[in-house]
């Protein structure tokens, strides 16, 4: 074999060994190149995976919660339309009377016709002696039962929060709901422990627990009862711990009424001013009447003043109403 040959035959596989070894690096590093994409895309399908099943178990969390919250709106609802407590028979219970509605009706048909004949024995016309009778058939007896229901309503508010502490104590020493709820009744002096006599009765008599604090809400229609019948409700459909939950509702109720007092102390002046502002013309109608009668009196005798007397007594109920309006805050 002749030298030229000889090179030929080295340099063909000098190169064969070059692509050789090219392309088996080239397929090395390609087939790892693949590998380690084919384990991201295996990890990224994972991870998402797992993601969608997180995704799923919250989004079904928060339906399970939505349909919760749901039924408990319904169920408050319901509670609201059962309880009612616009009824004379619901009002004169609210504020602790006795009465029958009928002897309130015969009571406020006195007071009207009392009513009317003093303001026809001081000489009025008779459309005020009208307007007077009716004020003391319909508007007095109503306005003295809304005092009795605020006052009782205020001395029910100051007792709750110690009588739910009661039945947390009672409960974390071991005594069943009933037996708390006994004690308060036998031991709290009115209006909360008869409010709870009332409760243990109903109790007594058949009723569940539920109904009871129903009824007690009809009697006491206040957002801390509610709140009370709520937690006492849930507790009892869904278990848990009672005392925990009645001693979180305790700390409410008192930061609540702590509120109440300090939005009370800073809209005092308020009130005061509206109080002066009210009462002014009053004070000055009476005053003048007293130094000067005939001046007055013309108010009192032409149909011309008895137009103008109650142009300004709707004038003034307006703005008393307007400024109790703005100077109500709830809480």
């Amino acid at each position: 074999m002749d030298q030229s040959m000889t090179v030929y035959l080295i340099a063909g596989l000098a190169f064969i060994s070059v692509v050789g070894v090219g392309f088996a690096f080239t397929t090395g590093g390609s087939t790892q190149t693949q590998q380690k994409r084919f384990k991201q895309v295996a990890l990224g399908e994972v991870a998402a995976g797992s993601k969608n099943q997180t995704n799923d178990a919250a989004a079904i969390r928060r339906k399970q919660m939505q349909d919760s919250m749901k039924v408990l709106r319904d169920k408050e609802n319901k509670r609201r339309r059962d309880v009612g407590g616009n009824s004379i028979k619901d009002k004169l219970a609210q504020a602790g009377w006795t009465i029958e509605p009928a002897v309130f009706w015969m009571l406020s048909a006195v007071l009207g016709v009392v009513v009317a004949a003093a303001a026809f024995v001081m000489g009025q016309t008779y459309p005020i002696v009208a307007a007077a009778g009716f004020v003391g058939a319909f508007g007095l007896p109503r306005w003295i039962v809304g005092m009795g229901i605020g006052a009782r309503q205020k001395k029910f508010t100051q007792q709750f929060s110690d009588g739910i502490d009661v039945i947390v104590r009672g409960v974390k020493s071991g005594l069943p709901l009933i037996e708390c709820l006994r004690i308060i009744a036998d031991e709290s002096p009115a209006p909360l422990g008869s409010e709870f006599s009332r409760v243990i009765d109903s109790i007594q008599m058949g009723a569940t627990v539920d109904k009871a604090l129903m009824n007690m809400y009809r009697r006491m229609p206040l957002p801390e009862v509610n709140f009370f019948a709520i937690v006492i409700g849930i507790q009892q459909q869904s278990g848990g711990n009672l005392s925990e939950a009645l001693g979180n509702l305790s700390d409410v109720l008192r930061s609540r009424k702590m509120l109440a007092e300090k939005v009370k102390a800073l809209s005092s002046e308020a009130k005061a001013s509206a109080m002066i502002i009210g009462a002014l013309p009053i004070a000055v109608m009476i005053l003048v009447y007293l130094s000067s009668p005939s001046y007055m009196s013309i108010l009192f005798t032409h149909p011309t003043g008895h137009f103008m007397l109650g142009v300004g007594a709707c004038m003034m109920g307006v703005g008393i109403f307007v400024m109790k309006q703005m100077m109500k805050l709830d809480v």
